[in-house]
């Protein structure tokens, strides 16, 4: 009897039928809790590590946090990252946290290639990996300093196919991990990989925008100082031919306007010396900015908003402030106006801006002294593939308008 229910419960776990339904039963349901308590646990990591590294754009911050999550979500004990430098393709190391002292302290051991780097470079690094202590180059023949690390995982780290690096991991124990944690850890290299494209991205983009504005600020100088003292200088050399023909007044009227033209050149090489330094807008919402650039001027000036609460990209932002202030002080200097307005309105797709007033107006097709920045004004616009409309003429007012997209 005995002998025959070991063959029926055999034959049970077997093929899961037989006479023992119940039994069987009682297995499956807790194969399948038991699976989604898995499936639950990697959601939620996976969902915290990209909301995590979902607002970081700095690559070093996006490495710490990455990390920090990393080992907390994992139970590690320690982790580093290597990437691979942009231009030349070489392995540096670019994070760590609570690296054992034989590693953190020896920055020579932390240089260069090792075996896991080289079979990532190779292409062999098909998925994440543990990697014992004999087989790592960098901790094989430690006799100290290790606190017991025998194994480190390595999780290669890619964006859209292309090689970012490899991310490096130990358990709290030192124990190599289990394939469903390596699984895991491939799937968080992923993001890890694309958080280190887009800081990448990022920085490339701060980097071109900074070139792009050296480069616009070189043109303005050029086309608006060097004018103005080109026109200075004819100014004096007529001053100084009259003087000599014994034509005094002329000669003052010369000079006068050459003491004027050098004034507007003073003014404009301030201006474009505020435009090298930090940001104005200090963390301000550009709505905010923008009121406080209005308020000083009191009722001379209205400023109103439409869609003040909607994020504006930071590039953006700055074009529009720099275009606001340059219109404002020409219609301030120049236009002898009663009123001014400025208003902002920004949306999800675009930005646009206006600035309007009931001075004097002039001809847009005529380049006045004092007027050089709308120049660089339009430059603004273009670099970020905006458009500005100015509208005036003699007597009727002026009207700047400037739409750019927003990429916030």
């Amino acid at each position: 009897m005995a002998t025959r229910s070991c063959r029926l419960a055999r034959r049970a776990a077997l093929d899961g039928q037989g006479i023992a339904p119940g039994f069987s039963f009682g297995i499956k349901t807790m194969t399948d809790s038991e699976q989604l308590a898995q499936r639950n646990r990697e959601l939620a990591i996976l969902t915290t590590v990209a909301a995590a590294l979902n607002g970081e754009s700095d690559l070093a911050t996006a490495l710490g946090v990455a990390l920090d999550h990393v080992s907390a979500l994992f139970g590690l004990h320690s982790a580093w990252v290597w990437l691979l430098n942009e231009a030349s393709g070489q392995p540096y190391l670019a994070a760590s946290k609570d690296l054992p002292p034989a590693l953190g302290a020896v920055p020579e051991l932390m240089e260069g290639t090792c075996y896991c780097l080289d079979r990532f470079c190779d292409g062999h690094m098909g998925g994440a990996d543990n990697i014992s202590m004999i087989t790592c180059t960098r901790l094989k023949g430690l006799a100290r300093g290790t606190n017991g690390l025998r194994y480190h995982a390595s999780v290669p780290l890619y964006a859209h196919q292309r090689p970012m690096g490899v991310m490096n991991v130990a358990s709290a124990d030192w124990r190599a991990l289990s394939a469903d944690d390596l699984r895991l850890l491939y799937a968080v290299g992923d993001l890890v990989g694309m958080a280190v494209e887009r800081a990448q991205l990022f920085k490339r983009s701060v980097q071109l925008g900074a070139l792009e504005e050296r480069n616009r600020l070189a043109r303005e100088i050029h086309d608006s100082l060097a004018q103005s003292l080109a026109a200075t200088a004819l100014q004096l050399d007529a001053a100084d031919a009259q003087l000599e023909g014994g034509a005094a007044p002329q000669a003052r009227a010369a000079l006068q306007r050459a003491i004027a033209l050098t004034q507007a050149s003073l003014d404009q090489a301030r201006r474009s010396v505020l435009d090298l330094r930090a940001a104005p807008l200090d963390g301000l919402p550009l709505a905010e900015a923008l009121a406080q650039l209005a308020a000083p001027h009191g009722a001379l000036v209205r400023f109103s908003a439409r869609g003040a609460e909607v994020p504006v990209d930071g590039r953006v932002a700055m074009a529009i402030y720099r275009i606001a202030q340059e219109s404002l002080s020409n219609a301030l200097r120049h236009a002898g106006a009663s009123e001014i307005g400025i208003a902002l309105a920004a949306s999800l797709s675009h930005v646009q801006l206006a600035v309007e007033d009931n001075g004097q107006g002039f001809d847009p097709d005529r380049i006045y002294p004092g007027h050089f920045g709308l120049i660089g004004m339009r430059e603004r616009c273009q670099l970020l593939g905006g458009s500005m409309q100015i509208a005036s003429a003699p007597g009727l007012g002026t009207r700047i308008e400037c739409i750019l997209p927003n990429r916030a």
